[in-house]
């Protein structure tokens, strides 16, 4: 599969279709559709005589005339097109763990069956956040490469294992099937959409006037293991301790495996299912998470920290500091550092 999104005519305009989802993250909504006002105001600003059309228009699988967003907020008096659009997009929705996510997708049959029926009548379809999931569920992304929020990485590949997720990227374009990282990230996507439809001088002029960074193409530098949701098992939870505990020290496959009182074989491929990668990565992974928190919340020096993270080869590990993040420990810091108020 290749990056190529979705096929936009630019001579009759762009149609963003929304999903209307009950429990939706009302900026999943209300930001892609004023992000698409705002480029139509400043196409009509360059040239008064354009007939460039950008549209979004809510698309319920219910025939519902009301929404209620996450927050509690209601969309009354809705009108939702029965016509198709150019991309149906799917919005996150709030959920406050993942048992409770994969319980509102049980929930969901009218929205993956609409889902399921523009896709195949040739609308492209994308999604923000835990949107990802719907796709997934609704069989969309078999053999396709996607994204999702980062927090949601461990139950997603335990869940859906046919898909190939890149967990770092903020957006990933498989053929008509988008996703998106969390709900900022759409915004992201729209403005390529823009830039597809009308160019990319009016996708840069938007983002500088809704002040956003047209240029960030990672979750990477965000990523917090800490707040990851992961799948519920007593071996990950074993795991999990003994590293933390020892993960000054250097550590093997072979010691890991004493410790849990359980085989090589064995832990590899739990690590494999439940983590989607080999235990080295995830010592590393981890080792990186730590940097970051003593990078964030402390003035030691960094070969002091590398020290702390079970290294003893700092320029090594800034390498994988920087591959694991895309920024170097140093541009990290200046960053995301901690400053009191």
């Amino acid at each position: 599969m290749t990056d190529r999104g979705p096929r936009i005519d630019p001579q009759r305009g762009f149609t963003l279709g929304l999903l209307a989802l009950d429990g939706a993250m009302l900026s999943g909504l209300a930001g892609p559709s004023d992000m698409l006002r705002v480029a139509q105001q400043l196409a009509q600003l360059r040239d008064p005589g354009t007939h460039l059309q950008f549209r979004s228009q809510l698309i319920s699988a219910r025939g519902s005339d009301s929404l209620r967003c996450s927050s509690g907020l209601r969309i009354e008096g809705m009108f939702c097109s029965q016509a198709d659009p150019d991309v149906l997009l799917v919005p996150g929705a709030m959920h406050a763990s993942a048992d409770d996510l994969v319980r509102r997708l049980e929930q969901l049959g009218p929205e993956m069956a609409l889902i399921r029926s523009m896709h195949d009548r040739g609308v492209a379809v994308a999604s923000s956040c835990s949107g990802a999931f719907l796709l997934a569920e609704a069989g969309l992304l078999d053999g396709r490469r996607a994204t999702t929020a980062w927090w949601l990485d461990g139950v997603f590949r335990e869940r859906y294992p046919k898909v190939t997720l890149e967990i770092e990227k903020l957006i990933v374009e498989d053929g008509p099937v988008t996703t998106a990282g969390a709900t900022s990230a759409v915004m992201s996507y729209v403005l390529r959409l823009i830039a597809r439809v009308a160019g990319e001088e009016l996708a840069q002029q938007t983002a500088r006037i809704l002040l956003i960074d047209p240029d960030r193409q990672s979750q990477a530098p965000y990523i917090s293991q800490a707040l990851r949701e992961k799948p519920r098992f007593s071996l990950a939870e074993k795991v999990e301790r003994v590293l933390q505990d020892r993960l000054h020290e250097p550590l093997s496959v072979g010691m890991l495996a004493d410790q849990l009182g359980t085989s090589e074989r064995s832990l590899l491929r739990h690590f494999k299912a439940h983590y989607g990668h080999a235990p080295l990565e995830h010592i590393q992974g981890l080792r990186v998470e730590r940097a970051k928190a003593l990078l964030e919340t402390t003035h030691l020096s960094f070969d002091e920290i590398v020290e702390r993270c079970g290294y003893s080869d700092s320029a090594s590990f800034r390498k994988l500091f920087k591959r694991a993040t895309t920024l170097t420990p140093a541009d990290y810091r200046a960053r995301f550092t901690l400053r009191p108020h």
